[in-house]
Parts: C-alpha cells; structure tokens; sequence
C-alpha cells in the first residue's frame, strides 16, 4: 500500500513538471519574468524560433492571456511587446503551483521526510541515467556545458562562473522557485543533478540563496 502512494505520488508530480514545462508554459513563464519583451527576446528566452513564438503568442492573445503593445525604442518603427493580461496572471503561474503546493502537502503527510528528499534525487538519476555512457569520458568542462544544456530542457536559465575555488551556478531563473520557498525539498533536485553529472559528492556543493528570485550553487575545487 505504502509503495502504491509513493509511486503515484511520483507520477503526478512528474506529469505536473512535464506540463511546466512544455513550450507554451516557457513562452508564458517569460512574460511572468520579463514582461514586456518582444518575440525574439521570448524566442532566445525559450530556445525556439521566432515564427514558433509568434504561433504561441497568437493563440494566447486569442485565449485573452496575452495583449502586445507598440513601443518605441529610439529611431525607426515602434516594436511589439507582449505581456500578460490580468487573466494570463490568473491562470500562469498561480494555477500550477497551488496544484504542486497540494500535491506536495499531501506528500508530506503521506510519506516520511527522508523518502520525500529521495523523490527529487531520483528524479535528477533518471535524468542523469541518460548520459551516463557519454560521461564516462567526458571532461570538466564538456561536463559544464552538457550541464547548462540539461537544465535549460528543464526549464532553468543557469550561468556557469570559474571562480578562483572551483565554480559557481547562478540560477538566472528557476522554474519551481516560488514552490521551493515552501518547500525548499525541491531544491534537492538541482543540486543532486549537479552533482551528477560533474561527477561530485553532494557535500562540495553549496547552495546560496540571492534575494528574493535566484539561487546559486557553489563547488569547490574538487572538479578540478
């Protein structure tokens, strides 16, 4: 019975991150972090081409989630830009994380808080389970880049810094950074992904808190 919750427990916070993440959520999370951009700020944010971006764009503006707005930035034609209205606000990203804030109170009235850690390390396994013939002669750097790669499929906008000790990870924008100030469980999952593929003990990696919106991640020299 236990072993049943716990796995259905898994499967429903995968399908809600899968979700998350899917192009339309990326395109709306970019305007939650940077309203008012235009369609190739949003198409660099996202990692999708232009026409892509303008197709998502014209069903959300038909949806009511999204208005454009000419701009002027100097010389030349205004620009478009495109922000959320106050629908868009509404459903994105409020909507999903009352569904994960739910899901994950009853996870932890369900579940011990050891096992509940476990979900998200084993989260970032099964992820990293699909490199892992490619890392065996990978190098540091390879392994920095095919990081930053990783995490941008996951949703995250991360920058890779060579620090005088090792690296530090600034997490430019996280997909569950709202969710994880309730339920900082969640963070385990970067980390342990990080730790992954640098193929490094969890405990030379240090997570920093910045502000109200990023975190950072600090790896001594051990990678070296």
């Amino acid at each position: 019975m236990f072993i049943d919750i716990f796995s259905d427990y898994v499967i429903l916070l995968k399908i809600i991150i899968f979700i998350m993440k899917s192009t339309r959520e990326k395109v709306l999370h970019t305007l939650v972090t940077n309203p008012r951009s235009t369609i190739v700020q949003i198409a660099d944010n996202v990692g999708i081409n232009a026409i892509s971006v303008r197709h998502h764009l014209t069903n959300l503006q038909a949806n009511g989630f999204v208005i454009a707005e000419e701009e002027r930035h100097g010389v030349g034609r205004p620009r478009l830009v495109y922000y959320l209205t106050e629908s868009g606000q509404e459903n994105f990203p409020k909507r999903y994380f009352r569904l994960s804030n739910h899901l994950l109170v009853q996870m932890k009235k369900s579940l011990s808080e050891e096992d509940l850690k476990n979900i998200f390390k084993n989260m970032a396994d099964d992820i990293t389970s699909e490199y892992e013939h490619a890392l065996l002669n990978m190098e540091i750097t390879e392994r920095l880049h095919l990081l930053e790669r990783i995490m941008a499929e996951e949703g995250y906008d991360i920058l890779i810094e060579k620090t005088k000790r090792g690296y530090e990870i600034n997490e430019v924008s996280c997909p569950y950074y709202q969710l994880g100030k309730t339920h900082p469980e969640i963070c385990l999952f970067d980390k342990k992904l990080i730790a992954n593929i640098l193929s490094i003990p969890e405990d030379a990696i240090t997570r920093v808190k910045h502000g109200d919106n990023h975190c950072s991640f600090k790896i001594r020299d051990t990678v070296e």
